[in-house]
C-alpha cells in the first residue's frame, strides 16, 4: 500500500491509501480514520459506502464523522465506489461505469473483468484492513444512496460479518427503479432472478436472519419518489417482521448536509451493536 494522505483529526488520523486490487484488476484508493487508541488496542470497524459519482473523498470531507468516530473509538473506512483507470470500462452517463459500480459482481462483458465490487468490499478490502490496521475484526456497514443500497445488500447477505446496517437515502429496491434497472441490465444481464441477490427488498422477503437496520430519509429528496421508494422497504419489513428503524426527516434533501446532520446518530447506533 501507498499512503497518499495523512491528517491529524480529533486526536486521531485521517488517512488515504492506494493499493493494487487483485479482485478489480486496477489500483484502488480507500480512506481510513483511526481514532486515538492505546498501543496494541484493537478497535471495531465501520464501513461507509458512497453513492453515484463519489469516491473515497466525499465522506471524509463532507460528513463530519471523524469527531464521533473519535468519541466512540471506532475505525471508519470509506472505499471508492468503483474500479478506476484508463483500462477499466466506462460509460458516458453518470449512473453507469466508473463512479457507479453499484456494489455488485458483474457477469456481463465488458464489465465482468473489473466490476467485482461486492467481492472487493466483502473480502479483499476487509482482509486488507484487518491485516494492516488495529482492527478487532468486528464490523458494521453503512452508506448513502447507491452506497446505501450496497450497505443493505452486503449486510443482509453477510450477517455473520456485519453486526448492524444503516443507510441514508438508500435505493432499497433497485430491481424496481430506473437507476437499478439500468445498472443491473448492464452488469448482470436480462435475467431478473439474478438481480434479486442485490436487492434489499427481495433479500428481506426471502431471508431468515435479522440484523438491525437504521434508515434515514429526507422528505425533500428529489429522488424520493422515482428512485428510492422507502415504502417498499417498510412493506417488506412488516411482512417479514424485520427490525427496521426508519426516520423520515422533514426538510432534508439528498445531500451531505443531510448526512452531516445525522451521522452522529448512525455511529451511535452501530457502536451499540459493535461493542
Amino acid at each position: 500500500m501507498e499512503r497518499l494522505e495523512r491528517h491529524a483529526s480529533f486526536g486521531g488520523w485521517q488517512e488515504v491509501y492506494k493499493h493494487q486490487s487483485d479482485v478489480l484488476k486496477c489500483a484502488m484508493n480507500f480512506s481510513i480514520y483511526i481514532p486515538e487508541h492505546d498501543l496494541n488496542e484493537k478497535l471495531p470497524v465501520l464501513y461507509w459506502l458512497s453513492g453515484l459519482t463519489c469516491n473515497e473523498q466525499n465522506f471524509i470531507t463532507k460528513a463530519g464523522a471523524q469527531k464521533y468516530a473519535a468519541q466512540h473509538k471506532v475505525i471508519l473506512v470509506a472505499p471508492d465506489t468503483s474500479p478506476r483507470g484508463d483500462a477499466v470500462p466506462d460509460d458516458g452517463a453518470y449512473d453507469l461505469g466508473q463512479g457507479a459500480g453499484f456494489y455488485v459482481n458483474a457477469t456481463q462483458a465488458p464489465w465482468s473483468e473489473n466490476y467485482q465490487m461486492y467481492d472487493y468490499i466483502v473480502h479483499e478490502l476487509r482482509t486488507l484492513i484487518d491485516a494492516h490496521f488495529p482492527s478487532s475484526r468486528v464490523q458494521s456497514i453503512m452508506g448513502h444512496s447507491a452506497g446505501g443500497h450496497g450497505a443493505l445488500v452486503i449486510g443482509l447477505r453477510n450477517p455473520d460479518l456485519y453486526q448492524s446496517i444503516s443507510a441514508f437515502s438508500p435505493i432499497v429496491a433497485p430491481s424496481q427503479v430506473p437507476w437499478g434497472k439500468k445498472a443491473f441490465t448492464a452488469y448482470l444481464g436480462e435475467e431478473q432472478s439474478l438481480w434479486h441477490n442485490y436487492d434489499a427488498v427481495e433479500l428481506i422477503q426471502s431471508g431468515t436472519v435479522k440484523q438491525p437496520i437504521l434508515v434515514d430519509q429526507g422528505m425533500e429528496d428529489s429522488f424520493l419518489e422515482a428512485q428510492l421508494k422507502p415504502e417498499l422497504l417498510v412493506n417488506a419489513c412488516k411482512k417479514s417482521d424485520y427490525p427496521l428503524t426508519l426516520n423520515l426527516r422533514a426538510g432534508y434533501d439528498h445531500s451531505y448536509y443531510f448526512i452531516a446532520s445525522f451521522i452522529e446518530t448512525h455511529i451511535q447506533f452501530h457502536c451499540a451493536h459493535l461493542k
